[in-house]
């Protein structure tokens, strides 16, 4: 049995499947709800992070985006080289255990494909930012400045006196982004999204943005959802797109389905060295794809065999009365 096995059989009595109005394609999804000037957010720490969306974006030429992420790796710098990226706000950038950023250094050192505005946080910084937005608060206090040269490049960063204590606190302004997408394990088609493993601050970005489109390996039934409900991070009623996309995190990792595709970060390397390698990577595994389907297709089944992820199901939780 797989992980997302667990519990398909449902509860006795459960309700019937929710309506499937949410449920669209990846094509539809960003049409609809990412529009050229958007502030966009695609979250998920190392583990869950969207791919697929990224490049249907790319591939809508979307324009004159803000990206926000806590870590803008290398799907941000495959938005920025493909000419989406107005701003990146963020709290760390670099391809994670390999080196640097060469689309973001071109774009913010030499203007190509054109001048990227940043504006940089520590990682509760930004958190902080998503709190509050999703929390419907102005600002939220937080220490971690201390000592930093951060708040003197970064004038969003203020100081506020403790109506308590009368210490003084560092600030930074909620942010509520106009889309925020989310990738988890499973969902039901009302948007009802469950995670497990390695979590991010998908939760506050969601309940943050405007708008949440939802990108998920599987669709299961409520009674699934419902047998189990602790690992129900995002609930449907935030959620506005419900898009089935197997293997879209890759080469994200989606905790039980499949594992990181650790090559694939150390070729980037040499892939995004130069501009006109990183654009023939685009040409032909984003724009030369019609969707994930076709790029599944391109990387070939020794990937997918290489990272499939072998089955280590934990045992299951007594909710009974």
């Amino acid at each position: 049995m797989t992980a997302a096995g667990i519990g398909s059989g449902g509860p006795a009595g459960a309700r019937a499947p929710v309506s499937s109005a949410k449920l669209m394609s990846m094509s539809d999804a960003v049409s609809r709800y990412v529009h050229d000037g958007d502030v966009v957010v695609i979250e998920g720490f190392t583990h869950l992070i969207c791919f697929a969306a990224a490049h249907e974006i790319i591939r809508q030429r979307r324009r004159d985006l803000t990206l926000c992420r806590l870590t803008p790796d290398l799907i941000y710098d495959q938005m920025i080289a493909a000419g989406c990226a107005k701003k990146l706000i963020f709290s760390w950038a670099g391809n994670p255990g390999v080196g640097s950023l060469f689309a973001l250094r071109r774009a913010v050192e030499k203007g190509i494909p054109h001048k990227l505005e940043i504006e940089e946080y520590s990682h509760y910084g930004l958190m902080a930012r998503f709190a509050a937005g999703a929390a419907k608060l102005p600002f939220w206090p937080l220490r971690n400045y201390r000592g930093s040269d951060l708040p003197d490049v970064n004038r969003q960063i203020r100081t506020v006196i403790c109506p308590y204590t009368g210490e003084e606190l560092a600030t930074v302004p909620a942010i509520n982004p106009d889309v925020a997408i989310i990738h988890a394990q499973r969902a039901d088609a009302g948007g009802d999204a469950q995670i497990w493993g390695l979590y991010g601050v998908q939760k506050e970005a969601a309940f943050a943005a405007k708008r949440v489109i939802l990108v998920v390996e599987e669709i299961v039934s409520e009674a699934i959802i419902r047998a189990d409900p602790n690992r129900t991070l995002i609930p449907g009623i935030i959620v506005d797109a419900v898009v089935h996309e197997p293997w879209g995190a890759h080469p994200s990792y989606a905790q039980g389905y499949y594992d990181r595709d650790n090559d694939f970060y150390v070729a980037w390397e040499n892939i995004s060295k130069e501009e006109a390698g990183l654009q023939a990577w685009l040409d032909e595994f984003v724009f030369g794809v019609a969707d994930r389907n076709e790029y599944l297709l391109k990387l070939g089944p020794a990937v997918r065999e290489r990272l499939n992820a072998e089955d280590q199901v934990c045992e299951g939780v007594n909710y009974g009365f």
